[in-house]
């Protein structure tokens, strides 16, 4: 069975952070029966050190659903506790190791994207957070082999709360240049725009005007070419609170006019836009598709129910079984 990719302006494709707990391969059927076409998912517990000894059982069969509907570019989402930001060398080594870790088991779930959160300096400062991240990404990449099959590390923009680094477009610029001077292959690298980590951040991309001065600096310093996925998310944080607070679309604060350029902006196209709001796993991802696409087309989104905006759902706290 093939169905019609669903896309938005320039080619790009809608995809979603979804739960595993019903499986690989229902998760795949998920993402194509609520209209989307790209997926991200966990590989194990986001929340623990420890990785499962040998893939999931279903993992042949995800890679074979994933042809079958069509689905892809497929994202796996680090674990939280990664920092290669930081200071303290145990979490360090630790952070390595998991990184390579996913770098090593993403081909198995056929996934062009490994996504990890570019961590905080502790109080070390800028510039040391900088290095020892590219310090890190280098020792990874020593230990996985390249090539046009590898999984690329894309780097996602933060929030700001906590000594972070990677708040903005200049950090990640110049994690491009702290790579490229100790030699690590910049070519294995992009970055994840986060819509709700801007916003908390402080940028102010509520609206088309917002949104095109963020991203012609992005093109600017970046490059269109640097930036791999987008992470589609309103917000129910103030802008400028350092907050990371994720909505559904179209009920918190960053407006309906600033998704609308982010879903189509030029400097975007081809890129693919995953949703990481809300109950995933409570049935909201069929209506924030659904809303995605209504903004994209420059439509209303439908209204989002009063229990809705109670919900946190517990999508990140799945892995596959």
């Amino acid at each position: 069975m093939t169905d019609a990719r669903p896309t938005l302006p320039d080619g790009r494709v809608l995809g979603a952070h979804l739960p595993l707990a019903n499986g690989l391969v229902a998760a795949v059927d998920r993402i194509a029966d609520v209209g989307g076409g790209a997926l991200q998912i966990f590989t194990d517990n986001p929340t623990s050190w420890r990785r499962r000894s040998e893939p999931p059982a279903e993992q042949a069969a995800f890679r074979a659903r994933l042809a079958e509907r069509d689905v892809g570019p497929v994202a796996v989402h680090a674990p939280y506790l990664v920092n290669l930001a930081g200071p303290e060398e145990e979490l360090y080594r630790r952070s390595v190791e998991l990184l390579v870790s996913e770098l090593v088991v993403a081909p198995g779930f056929a996934a062009r994207f490994v996504n990890i959160h570019v961590g905080s300096h502790r109080g070390a400062g800028r510039e040391t957070g900088i290095r020892r991240l590219a310090e890190g990404i280098g020792l990874a990449f020593g230990r996985v082999p390249g090539g046009p099959d590898a999984p690329l590390v894309v780097l996602e923009n933060s929030a700001g709360g906590g000594f972070a680094v990677g708040t903005t477009v200049e950090d990640l610029a110049d994690i491009v240049d702290a790579c490229a001077e100790i030699g690590v292959d910049t070519d294995r690298i992009g970055f994840c725009l986060d819509t709700a980590h801007l916003w908390g951040y402080g940028y102010a991309i509520g609206d088309g005007e917002g949104v095109d001065d963020l991203l012609a600096r992005v093109d600017s310093l970046l490059g269109r070419g640097r930036i791999a996925m987008v992470h589609l998310n309103d917000s129910r944080a103030d802008r400028g609170s350092r907050h990371d607070r994720h909505a559904h679309l179209g009920a918190g604060r960053i407006g309906i006019g600033g998704l609308h350029r982010f879903l189509t902006h030029p400097v975007l196209a081809g890129v693919p836009h995953y949703l990481e709001t809300p109950g995933m796993d409570e049935g909201y991802d069929a209506l924030n598709v659904r809303n995605a696409l209504l903004i994209a087309a420059g439509l209303a989104p439908e209204p989002v129910p009063a229990e809705a905006l109670r919900s946190r759902g517990s999508a990140s706290l799945t892995a596959p079984g």
